[in-house]
């Protein structure tokens, strides 16, 4: 899923124009911030809508590298001289070196990430009717719900919204209109925990520290090491007591998944009450 990371905008800031100086006409300083419209390409097609989405779908993937506005020009014109089939450097060379570079940026974006989510989980923990697991997933109910609590074993019927803890949205069945089901064995170990803790009908918040979600990996628009903001409103209990079969379990592309470095949930934790 989860999903959509952040931490990283969508589109990076302009250099400010320099203010006009005095006793100098104002005519260049309103050429230099002509409107977007006249200098920016227009979304007037479904195409062009769909390409710039895949624009901002490339900046994610991006996300690892924590690039800086210069480093990002620097990717602009690699795009621009590929077009034009004029590379500056020999992609045989430094395509390799890639994967280095992730990793050492990853590893950067993940102190970051531990810093600003244990501070935010800290915050969490102390808020009113706010209870921390051992585990260190942070739950605190926002409606009550009346109706059963569902087993690791179950498939639940979810709405549910996903944020970093500086409020980007990464993820949200919200804005796909519908509600969403899942597996509880099959979800990141947050919500395996935290769903099971609520009553159907039941509205809550899970602060997922980040080796409960998708630990130093990340995923696209979610960084490394970061901690996780879900609210989760249960609406219902899919199937009680057994295992669907995988084709029976739809998830969206984006839905809450198992991270790569823990193993499968083949024995999933035993219900803990509220």
């Amino acid at each position: 899923m989860l999903a959509q990371t952040s931490q990283t905008p969508d589109q990076v800031a302009k250099p400010k124009v320099p203010l006009t100086k005095p006793g100098t006409s104002s005519t260049t300083h309103k050429t230099a911030n002509k409107p977007a419209s006249q200098s920016e390409p227009a979304l007037s097609t479904e195409d062009d809508k769909t390409i710039y989405a895949l624009g901002l779908s490339v900046y994610r993937s991006l996300g690892q590298f924590d690039l800086s506005p210069a480093e990002l020009k620097i990717v602009e014109r690699a795009l621009r001289d590929a077009a034009a089939q004029k590379p500056a450097v020999d992609i045989a060379v430094y395509g390799p070196k890639i994967q280095g570079l992730a990793q050492t940026r990853m590893a950067r974006v993940a102190e970051k990430q531990k810093a600003e989510s244990q501070a935010y989980l800290d915050k969490a923990a102390a808020a009113p009717g706010a209870v921390k697991t051992p585990s260190g997933l942070v739950f605190r109910e926002l409606n009550a719900g009346t109706g059963p609590t569902p087993k690791a074993t179950d498939t639940v019927k979810v709405n549910y919204r996903g944020t970093l803890v500086n409020g980007t949205e990464f993820d949200s069945s919200y804005s796909r209109g519908t509600p969403a089901e899942f597996a509880l064995n099959r979800v990141i170990p947050c919500w395996t925990e935290g769903v099971q803790r609520m009553n159907v009908g039941e509205k809550a918040q899970l602060v997922c520290p980040a080796d409960l979600a998708y630990g130093q990996s990340g995923r696209p628009g979610i960084p490394p090491g970061a901690a996780l903001v879900f609210e989760i409103e249960l609406v219902g209990i899919q199937s009680v007591g057994a295992e669907p079969p995988a084709a029976t379990a739809p998830a969206p592309p984006t839905a809450p998944a198992p991270p790569a470095a823990p193993p499968p949930p083949t024995a999933p934790p035993p219900e803990q009450s509220k």
